[in-house]
């Protein structure tokens, strides 16, 4: 199932559009700013700046005519400029977290969401992971709350190199065909 996401320049799906139905690491060739979008099917993440950096938010099919409005829904920046299309997963979701960087300290497997590690795990802090399988969303607080970082199956030796300083105290899959 292929995913579809409209940007727009202004407010209210107005101005010039750019449609996307993959990743784009720079929108900039394509338009100014981005007031507004239509995700028409799939997931998307999106980013504050070029090649998937930046703050993230996750965006599923609905429209959104007001990008500044959606602060309150954790989105802290203006501007799009990147954007990822997530794929869907069919199967089973396994991640493993550590304590620490590059694979450290205490360490947990796991394969479904965990709403705050300090709780489930006894874990203070969570500083690396390898995800195995599936897509997932981590956050930094519990009850998936604040900052969110779009985990692909890879490892990830140091979360503060990736996000300067951030910690994951929370972690969703992503299992939704949005």
């Amino acid at each position: 199932m292929m995913g579809k996401i409209t940007f727009y320049e202004e407010k209210n799906f107005q101005g010039r559009s750019y449609e996307c139905m993959s990743d784009c690491s720079d929108m900039s060739s394509h338009m100014s700013r981005c007031q507004s979008c239509r995700v028409e099917s799939g997931c998307f993440m999106l980013y504050e700046k070029n090649n998937y950096m930046g703050q993230q938010f996750f965006m599923r099919r609905g429209e959104y005519n007001d990008m500044h409005r959606m602060q309150s829904m954790g989105m802290m920046f203006d501007n799009i400029r990147s954007c990822r299309m997530i794929p869907f997963h069919r199967g089973q979701f396994r991640m493993k977290i550590y304590e620490r960087e590059n694979f450290g300290g205490q360490s947990n497997e796991m394969m479904d969401d965990c709403d705050n590690i300090q709780d489930r795990y006894r874990m203070s802090d969570c500083q690396s992971c390898h995800v195995m399988d599936g897509h997932w969303l981590m956050y930094e607080q519990p009850h998936y709350k604040g900052r969110m970082m779009y985990m692909r199956p890879g490892e990830y030796r140091s979360f503060r190199e990736m996000m300067s300083g951030q910690r994951f105290m929370s972690m969703r899959r992503i299992t939704d065909m949005c």
